[in-house]
């Protein structure tokens, strides 16, 4: 997961990179990651639903080969259609089937309820140290080996990772809970009637939007208002190091407290952050701060909304249910690459995009507070409990 979320956080560092020697517009790269994106998004409940039917393993080990094959076609491709099919559409299934959904899906089957929050936490943290390494190897391998060459060895280090899938298999503890829970098609349709269900899905949106523009267009702004190449790897470092201490710290937080507040007060430091880092002047300080800042609440929302989906909807089909959700959180992060791109090559500047990401971070904020956190009580789990 480290390694798949790192490819992912450093991709802005190749904008500039691809764009001058391609003679494509930032929106042309902008497209392709919003493609992808989407894609993951759309990708993810299909790939939960063959996670909770034949186990986490095999989803993931064919995630890392999709995504080695995704990045090698990336490496090679010349024309924006190829990019979009490479760089978007095969990445993004092969991150559907390596990232949070599969990974943190299987985690919560396999650990006990009581250590379930803090086990998502810690393997955010870890994942976070993947996303950390990989800024300053990335900014490595293309001093050394061009952007070509360095994508083409990240897809040999996805290939070499295979084995990693091994240990998460969970399909004999799912098989244990077919006989006491509901099939898929209802438990989908429970979900789809919960109101807080759609809520989490609205709210994940501002998230997606958040992440993904930031990932992508960040250096590309610095560098925009005169800040030099380092300063822009250092903040995406930075941003990559403190998310692992604060995905580990909401983890745990979400065993303690409403995770539903946690999750309104990350979006509105978030938006707070956002807001600051447009008004003070900006120099290497104030982008450092602001980097530390939302790294911190970075993907603290994935363990936070896992954790709030398993303790409403519980573990059975948790792939699944969090793959829909998911895809309120890549249409988010769909329209923060597109717009990115589309509001500068109109505009010139990205100030338009900063105010609409602060807007949504408030209406997430808002939109969390009324969610209904309570467990649903099924035939079976009023049996357990009488």
């Amino acid at each position: 997961m480290g390694l798949a979320l790192g490819v992912r956080h450093v991709q802005g560092l190749f904008l500039l990179p691809i764009t001058l020697d391609r003679g494509w517009s930032r929106e042309t790269f902008g497209l392709a990651m919003a493609v992808q994106n989407l894609t993951w998004g759309i990708a993810q409940p299909f790939t939960g639903m063959v996670a909770d039917r034949f186990g986490s393993a095999k989803v993931i080990a064919g995630g890392l080969v999709f995504y080695a094959m995704g990045l090698f076609l990336m490496s090679q491709a010349s024309t924006p259609s190829a990019f979009n099919w490479s760089a978007g559409v095969c990445i993004g299934i092969a991150l559907s089937g390596t990232s949070f959904g599969a990974v943190y899906g299987a985690l919560s089957r396999l650990v006990a309820p009581e250590r379930r929050s803090w086990a998502l936490g810690l393997a955010g943290a870890i994942g976070g140290l993947g996303q950390f390494a990989m800024v300053p190897t990335a900014y490595g391998l293309m001093g050394a080996w061009g952007w070509s060459g360095a994508i083409a060895l990240l897809a040999v280090a996805m290939a070499l990772v295979l084995p990693l899938a091994l240990p998460l298999k969970d399909q004999q503890q799912t098989g244990s809970m077919r006989a006491a829970d509901i099939p898929m098609s209802a438990a989908i349709r429970e979900a789809f009637n919960h109101p807080g269900f759609w809520l989490l899905n609205l709210g994940f949106l501002a998230c997606g939007f958040h992440l993904a523009f930031v990932a992508t267009h960040l250096p590309a702004y610095l560098l925009d208002k005169g800040m030099r190449p380092d300063d822009a790897i250092t903040a995406l470092a930075i941003i990559a190091l403190t998310n692992i201490f604060g995905t580990y710290c909401f983890g745990l937080l979400g065993a303690r407290y409403s995770r539903k507040y946690l999750l309104a007060g990350i979006y509105l430091v978030r938006t707070c952050a956002m807001a600051l880092f447009v008004i003070v002047p900006l120099n290497p300080l104030s982008v450092y701060m602001f980097a530390a800042v939302l790294g911190f609440v970075w993907l603290g929302t994935v363990p936070l909304t896992n954790g709030l989906m398993a303790q409403v909807f519980g573990v059975r089909y948790l792939t699944t249910l969090f793959g829909f959700v998911f895809c309120g959180h890549q249409l988010g992060s769909f329209l923060g690459v597109w717009l990115g791109g589309y509001v500068f090559e109109a505009t010139k500047s990205y100030d338009i995009i900063w105010l609409g990401a602060m807007a949504l971070g408030v209406l997430a904020a808002a939109l969390h507070l009324p969610i209904d956190d309570r467990e649903i009580l099924r035939q079976s789990t009023l049996k357990a409990h009488t």
